[in-house]
């Protein structure tokens, strides 16, 4: 989809981080104390990324998940901007900037997975 049918769709919010790298503030994104079961998507292309059963209370203000649905529809990018050296995660499918991955997560994984809610939509298993 092209930037200007994305700027149609989404919020100006949601196309600030899924297509300029933006951030949410933390403590403020819709997902943040879901506890509803179902999937995460990506808002742009509705690729699947995130189960519910893998979302946990990092106390980041960001929804985390310390697993994936599956590796290849994310890509994982290198990101030393604003001088930090960080793994940016991005949709595989669309290249939506959907947050960060850091090492400090729960077992089995060890990994955290900060994802801005304005880049997911939820699905909700009962639909």
């Amino acid at each position: 989809m092209d930037r200007e049918k994305l700027k149609e769709k989404l919020s100006n919010d949601e196309f600030d981080i899924t297509q300029n790298k933006g951030t949410e503030a933390p403590f403020s994104g819709k997902y943040l104390d879901n506890k509803e079961i179902g999937l995460y998507r990506c808002v742009c292309c509705n690729a699947e990324l995130f189960s519910s059963k893998h979302k946990y209370d990092s106390g980041s203000g960001w929804p985390s998940f310390y697993d994936v649905i599956s590796h290849d529809n994310l890509s994982l990018i290198n990101d030393t901007s604003h001088g930090m050296m960080r793994t940016e995660v991005t949709c595989a499918n669309c290249g939506s900037h959907l947050g960060h991955v850091f090492n400090d997560g729960p077992r089995p994984t060890n990994l955290r997975y900060c994802i801005n809610s304005l880049s997911l939509k939820f699905e909700n298993e009962s639909i």
